[in-house]
């Protein structure tokens, strides 16, 4: 490191724009990559936060909630192989609203479940609901940018159908939408007005049963469920609809970003150690060894490499906190590193050429070049 510390130092301004740029680049990695988290986030945020480790839906449902109907003898059959307290109902549907009284709308995905059950979400603000409180929902905190408060009235647009809210809850969403959680007794009055086509509105149905089961609980399951899909949480949440395409656009954006990061870094090093051809051949002349030389081009990437990433990471923390509450944008510890551990790969792959051209320098053409 000593050759690649006296070199920073002695070309100042060479090494200010590499920094510039490699401080660009890792900065838009990892803000690209907080909003994909973000997004992800945004978009299956009431799946991610239920406890249940897998769901059971109608077979060729694609795996969406929305498109599976199952029976009350299947869910007897799930708590007779997993326990009464480890399988509880699930039930959502897409909708508009409006606060009663005011024309402004707003799109929302409205779940009915157990709310005795650890299928419930917690209530951040307001009061609760149980399963045997009448027409109160809780709503998701996004909705109090819409102007609803504790207290207000939602009208659903479709049927009239209209719940007081009782109490908030914190990020929950499904599709980009708020979420808004009501019990089961809710959910059958909302169904009366809106029954199924061939079924009758007191016939129970769910549109999914969330389970905590082990694998062997999975594999009974499967056997005597055969006309259902049973799936993994992390399934449900790629299924919900437009998550998969566009977390497969963000990363492949992020993807080419890395890319990029490695032609550009390999492109700025590999011109520096053409025009530093001489001085490698001398230093080779008279004793240094290439792998001595290699160490310090690796180590200058290095140091630079971290030095940038440092200074992208307060970067973010600093737009982060004045980014609006609206915009989606999560970066954990374990993203944060996944991703400098990444960018600090790239960057040493990008180095390798460098590295070749080292290893290819002849001492006796560099000292004729330079006698020249």
């Amino acid at each position: 490191m000593y050759l690649a510390l006296r070199e920073i130092r002695f070309a100042k301004t060479r090494y200010v724009m590499i920094v510039m740029i490699m401080l660009l680049i890792s900065f838009l990695v990892l803000f690209v990559t907080g909003l994909a988290k973000g997004l992800a986030y945004a978009n299956a945020s009431s799946v991610k936060n239920m406890a249940a480790s897998h769901f059971i839906l109608q077979k060729d449902s694609d795996h969406r909630f929305g498109r599976s109907q199952i029976t009350e003898e299947a869910l007897t059959t799930a708590r007779t192989v997993v326990g009464d307290d480890k399988a509880t109902t699930l039930n959502l549907r897409m909708a508009t609203v409006t606060e009663k009284g005011l024309s402004l709308k707003s799109d929302v995905t409205l779940f009915a479940m157990d709310m005795a059950s650890w299928l419930a979400p917690p209530t951040v603000e307001g009061q609760t609901i149980t399963n045997d409180t009448q027409d109160q929902v809780l709503v998701d905190r996004k909705l109090k940018e819409a102007g609803i408060k504790v207290g207000s009235v939602l009208v659903d647009q479709m049927t009239g159908a209209s719940w007081t809210v009782s109490g908030f809850v914190a990020n929950e969403s499904y599709s980009h939408t708020p979420s808004v959680f009501m019990n089961e007794k809710d959910w059958l009055q909302l169904q009366s007005f809106t029954p199924v086509k061939g079924q009758n509105a007191s016939d129970k149905s769910y549109n999914a049963i969330a389970l905590k089961a082990t694998g062997e609980q999975l594999a009974q399951l499967r056997t005597e469920l055969a006309d259902t899909d049973i799936i993994s949480k992390s399934d449900t949440v790629s299924a919900v609809p437009g998550y998969k395409e566009e977390q497969g656009s963000l990363l492949m954006m992020i993807a080419f970003l890395y890319v990029i990061s490695a032609m550009v870094l390999a492109v700025f090093f590999f011109v520096i150690t053409i025009q530093k051809t001489s001085q490698f051949g001398i230093l080779k002349a008279i004793g240094a060894k290439t792998g001595y030389l290699a160490r310090n081009v690796v180590g200058q990437v290095l140091l630079l490499s971290i030095g940038s990433l440092a200074v992208s990471l307060g970067l973010i923390r600093v737009v982060y906190s004045v980014l609006p509450a609206s915009m989606p944008f999560q970066l954990d510890s374990s993203t944060v590193l996944l991703s400098c551990s990444l960018f600090i790969v790239t960057a040493v792959l990008g180095s390798l050429l460098s590295v070749y051209k080292v290893s290819r320098t002849d001492a006796l053409d560099a000292i004729g070049r330079t006698a020249a």
